[in-house]
């Protein structure tokens, strides 16, 4: 699915290329993306905070990755949803995602369903109140993004290189074991396959996370600073955030650290129909363990 791809662009974006202050061309340039991007919600800071976060000071943050697939006249759902913590006195961050057939109640509705549907029903807004209430841990920022960037973002780094841990073939393309790079169709491909993966689901999360590492890795590097022009292009229009241009400027500058160490895991749970229809069921035991490691990270206590 290129939806969640798309999100590799925003983590590039924000973590190692807002701070371009090298120049005025390439500050000037940024600050205006960062401008078209924000899109501010109503709230300052989440209901499980005491005080709204300090960049400038180093606060861990969370934010929620949304890759949405809207059409006119539909807002569209949140099919993929990413977690991030980032610690930057560990210099260290936290990945995963959230299962969108994951069912959890609706806040502002009063309805149990999936969780991928509280951002039909009430925007951004609904859909971070809701994940906040399943993770029981704030949510600081957001990033909303549109299927449109993803190959452009990938073409702007001339490719991405990955591990791939065991070799097969999908659509067309022949992916060997071990590390391959890939172009913007290859990367869509690799990031698709399921059904010949003996962990399904869980197994195209893996490959998802594995080229979001690889992009946040190939954005990084020296020579991405020539791309810069290209990336924030392909992020553009299609990237919303309630991140402020001076905030992503804090952020290049205390936490870019915390992409050396990256833990990744999966949400354990089981399918059920209920209703006719299919769920994900999360035990409460789990769901507990996730935030008690969240609230770690985020030094909450």
């Amino acid at each position: 699915m290129k939806k969640f791809l798309i999100i590799t662009g925003v983590i590039a974006g924000v973590l190692l290329l807002a701070g371009g202050g090298y120049a005025y061309y390439l500050y000037s340039t940024v600050k205006n993306t960062a401008s078209d991007m924000h899109e501010p919600i109503s709230r300052e800071t989440s209901t499980l905070r005491s005080e709204k976060i300090n960049t400038e000071k180093k606060d861990p943050i969370s934010i929620l990755l949304m890759g949405v697939d809207e059409r006119e006249d539909d807002q569209g759902r949140s099919d993929t949803m990413i977690m991030i913590t980032v610690n930057p006195n560990e210099d260290s961050m936290i990945m995963f995602n959230l299962p969108r057939d994951t069912r959890t109640e609706i806040i502002g509705r009063g309805t149990v369903e999936k969780m991928n549907h509280a951002y039909a029903y009430g925007g951004v807004e609904m859909a971070m109140d809701t994940v906040e209430n399943f993770l029981d841990v704030p949510i600081d920022y957001y990033f909303k993004v549109n299927m449109e960037a993803f190959q452009d973002v990938v073409s702007a780094l001339n490719g991405v290189t990955v591990d791939n841990p065991f070799a097969f073939d999908y659509n067309g393309y022949s992916f060997p074991a071990g590390e391959v790079k890939l172009n913007a169709d290859e990367a869509l491909a690799f990031s698709r396959m399921r059904y010949e993966d003996p962990k399904g689901d869980m197994g195209r999360n893996d490959r998802q996370r594995e080229i979001i590492k690889a992009i946040i890795d190939e954005g990084a590097s020296v020579g991405s600073i020539n791309k810069i022009d290209e990336l924030l292009a392909a992020v553009g229009t299609n990237v919303k955030t309630n991140m402020t241009f001076e905030e992503m400027n804090n952020i290049f500058k205390n936490y870019k650290g915390a992409r050396k160490d990256m833990e990744t895991f999966e949400v354990q749970g089981s399918g059920e129909m209920i209703d006719n229809l299919w769920y994900y069921i999360v035990p409460d035991q789990e769901r507990q363990s996730i935030t008690q490691k969240l609230k770690n990270h985020l030094e909450i206590s």
